[in-house]
This record gives structure tokens, sequence and C-alpha cells, in this order.
């Protein structure tokens, strides 16, 4: 077996793939040009997507040219959901979101050298073709017995979905042809859910072009209960720092299950198998040192973000909980990790609140006379500063960054408090 393919085997790269001999065998016999899709339909690509992007780095540390397609015009169209039709976002904001994506995953491969990636916009080639021609020239190589037979048309048959969504798979399929045609690529890679999409483009190709080409398809991650990996109670996991900040960010990772940490490290890093089968070790001898999990969340946070941003989110995170100086945090940081912490509002005229009114607003304690017993019996803190007097009064000098109050009781209960004047 192929290098490539054994190294994308032990990473749990592969759930499918049309014939792993044959694209072994072209592995083995020179440069292999992959595609892999990301259509616009949100300002930002998340964790589903980094998925994709290690695969591509990986193809191309191995000398194969990675193309990344952004999907102009499939995402003006939107790939059908097995629960209802999608809501069609208008022009001109998909084209700002194109974009945006276009940028995020240009920072994940290597535009130079002899493996140089491409980023490629399939509105480029949908745009010029007429409707008449889309029908001729590829509707008549898909049998609607076929399309019909697809599990998210047959999940939403009873509902009802439209012909746009119905059709999206021809568009997509397009997109594999078109990059055959245009730039010899080969292969197709995508998420296990997008199976059936990338299937239907290696049998276009083969119908249209006589030519045998590729598809590789990688697990859905999911948590160890089998719900979605990349989601938290506040949402998706975003790579836009505006959409989820590089703190919150590094403590998702950092909260990664242990069932699941090896998993999570074969395929967002680089790390070799016996640092991994180590840190697996340590997870099992010691796991409340979450070895593995600060590996990840590091390793992680410096690609998506940068070392720098990695060192502001652990230096937030030692800081909130007593282990630094919260006012050494840059506002950007501390605004982050008081945003994770549920930080409360809390409208104030002149006189800023009591220590006891904060604690109580925060929800660390269950009301005003739980905040004065933890104070009588030392443990409550403000802004890491152990609070002895039951009546002390908030000042303004204890505001971090004038607005923010970060209160603790004991270890580990944790909360915050945003003063609004």
């Amino acid at each position: 077996m192929n290098a490539v393919i054994d190294e994308l085997t032990w990473r749990g790269f592969i759930a499918h793939s049309t014939d792993p001999d044959a694209l072994a065998s072209a592995f083995d016999s020179g440069q292999v040009s992959s595609y892999v899709g990301f259509d616009p339909t949100a300002p930002s690509i998340h964790m589903g997507n980094l998925v994709q992007l290690m695969l591509a780095r990986i193809l191309q540390s191995a000398g194969h040219r990675p193309y990344l397609l952004v999907g102009g015009s499939t995402g003006l169209i939107g790939d059908p959901k097995q629960s209802s039709e999608r809501n069609l976002n208008p022009k001109e904001i998909v084209g700002e979101w194109v974009e945006r994506i276009r940028a995020q995953v240009s920072r994940f491969v290597d535009f130079d050298g002899p493996a140089a990636a491409v980023v490629v916009n399939n509105y480029d080639w949908t745009s010029e073709m007429s409707a008449l021609d889309f029908l001729r020239d590829i509707g008549k190589h898909f049998s609607v017995n076929r399309m019909l037979d697809r599990e998210v048309v047959k999940a939403r048959l009873e509902s009802g979905i439209s012909y746009t969504e119905f059709s999206y798979v021809l568009l997509q399929s397009l997109d594999y042809l078109e990059l055959f045609r245009r730039h010899g690529v080969t292969l197709q890679t995508g998420g296990s859910d997008q199976w059936g999409n990338i299937t239907a483009g290696v049998d276009l190709i083969r119908r249209a072009e006589a030519a045998r080409v590729h598809a590789l398809a990688t697990p859905l991650l999911t948590k160890a209960d089998g719900t979605k990996f990349g989601k938290t109670e506040s949402g998706t996991v975003w790579l836009d720092p505006a959409m989820t900040s590089p703190y919150a960010f590094h403590q998702f990772f950092l909260n990664a299950e242990d069932a699941k940490v090896v998993e999570y490290l074969r395929i967002f890093t680089r790390r070799s198998a016996e640092e991994i089968d180590d840190l697996g070790r340590q997870t099992m001898e010691a796991p409340h040192l979450r070895a593995a999990q600060r590996a990840l969340a590091d390793d992680i946070t410096d690609l998506v973000h940068s070392p720098a941003e990695r060192q502001a989110a652990t230096a937030a995170a030692s800081a909130v909980f007593g282990r630094g100086e919260l006012r050494d945090l840059d506002p950007a940081a501390l605004e982050a990790a008081t945003g994770e912490l549920g930080a409360v509002r809390l409208e104030c005229g002149d006189e800023l609140p009591t220590v006891v009114d904060a604690l109580a607003e925060s929800g660390i304690v269950s009301s005003k006379s739980a905040a004065r017993r933890a104070i009588a019996e030392g443990g409550a803190y403000l802004n890491n500063v152990k609070v002895t007097d039951v009546d002390a009064r908030i000042g303004s000098g204890d505001l971090l960054d004038g607005r923010f109050l970060v209160l603790r009781r004991g270890r580990k209960t944790v909360g915050a408090v945003e003063i609004v004047r």
C-alpha cells in the first residue's frame, strides 16, 4: 500500500474510497491533483471543514497538488438538508462570504513549489453556462430514478424538496468534471455525508469523458455520545476569531473527552504515532493532567490562529483560575474569557454594587446570603483577591478594562460580571 494511504488510514481519514488500490497506484505513479469544496453558506468555515483542510495538507506534503474550491454558485443553491428547505441567501451576501472563505482556506496550504495549491470558484464556469447547455450536456447523464434513491432526497420526499435543491448534485458533479477538464484533477475528497454527491461526479466523468477518477470521503467526527463534533452549548466552533474567539477555541479542545482526544490528535495535528501513543498513555494513567488535551489545544490553536493568540488564551485561562494576573491580560483576551464565563451585564448608576451583589448576580452563589457565607468562610474572591469584608463595595479601580469583574468561589467556581453604567 502507498505511504500516503497508510498515513491517511492510521490517522483515521478514510471512511469510503472508490478503489483504494487504484488510488494508491495513482499516488505511486506521480503527482495527483485533488480538490475539496467549501460552500459559502455562512461567513466562516468551521471545525468540520478543518478536517478537509488537514487532509489537503497531508496530500500536499506528500507532493500532490490541492485545489480548494469555494462554491460561489453552489453556495447560492445549498446542499439539501435532511429536515427542511434551505433559505437562499442574497447574491451579494454570498459574494462577500466567498471572499472571506477564500482568504480563510488559503491560510492552510502552500502556494509555492511543485505542489503549489490553487483556489478556484465554481461561479467562474457555471455563470458562463446557459440553462439549455446545462440540461443538454450535464442533465442528460443523470437518472432521475437514481437521484430519487439518494438518502437526503428520500428523507425530504414527504415534506417536499424543491427542484433547486434536488438539482444540487448536478452542480457539484459539474465541478469535478470542469476541474478534470481544466486542471487534470482526478481525486475529490469530502465528508462522508457528501459521498453521494462525490460519487455522482465520478460517474459523470466516466460518462462524459470515458475516464476513471477517484473519490475519498472522511468519517464524520463525533463526540463519545455520538453527537456532532464541533458543537458547543453556544453553537458551532468557527475558525473566524470574531465568531469563536481564540480563547473559546482553545478551551473547546482543552475540554475534549478522554475517549476521543487521541482520535482528534491524529486528525488535527501532525504529531507522530509515537507521540500520540505516548499522550494516550498519559491520558489513561493520569487523566487529571489532561496532557493529550493540552497538546491538542495548543497545536490546533497555533495552526488556526497563531502561537501568540494561543499564548494569550492560556494566559487568560490561568489568570481566570487564580494562576496569573488578570490585569496583565489584553482587552480582547479578557473579553473572550469573561464571555466564556457567561458574564452577566449589571446596570448601575453612579454607585457601584457591593461584592455581595456582584457574587449573587454572577451566579456562582445561589443568593446574597450564600454570598455573605462564602465571604465569611474565606472562599470568595474578586479578581483573584480574597474578599474579607461582607460589606465591601466595588470600586472603580476594581473594574478590569473599566467594566469587568471576575468572581470566584473556592478554587473552581468562576463567574464574571460586566458593569454597565
